[in-house]
């Protein structure tokens, strides 16, 4: 089930791009990352009461560790989607989804890193085909 999610989120990240790419003409993108990051806000929020994630939950039955990094985690994503957006005004959209596609390569490396994952030749070699790929779009 992992595979189809991942592609949905792939046609779905797809549309960001495009979307955003068309709205920036006119807007500042530090606004337009901030409304669109209210509008995925309230979207998560009324998936989450119809999925009745919110019964029962206490912000306190998280710990400090928990909190800490999806705190970090929100962070980071607040950041990539500022440059990004930023980006996207000033570079064709399938240039900017190109090289920010490379994350893939900084997640493989940094999973290493500090989760442990391995990184088998097989997906060391896929790497450096994202790397050549990334160079050829930009």
């Amino acid at each position: 089930m992992w595979i189809i999610y991942a592609i949905i989120s792939a046609v779905t990240a797809a549309g960001v791009a495009i979307f955003a790419k068309l709205g920036l003409k006119q807007i500042d993108t530090v606004l337009a990352t901030t409304v669109r990051s209210l509008i995925m806000a309230g979207f998560l929020i009324v998936v989450s009461l119809l999925l009745k994630k919110f019964d029962g939950f206490s912000p306190a039955s998280w710990t400090g560790r928990e909190w800490g990094l999806i705190v970090l985690a929100g962070v980071s994503g607040a950041v990539s989607w500022l440059f990004y957006f930023l980006a996207l005004r000033s570079a064709d959209a399938s240039r900017v989804a190109a090289l920010d596609r490379t994350s893939l390569v900084f997640v493989a490396l940094l999973a290493a890193v500090f989760l442990g994952e391995q990184l088998k030749m097989k997906a060391m070699f896929g790497i450096v085909l994202m790397v050549i790929g990334a160079i050829l779009m930009v």
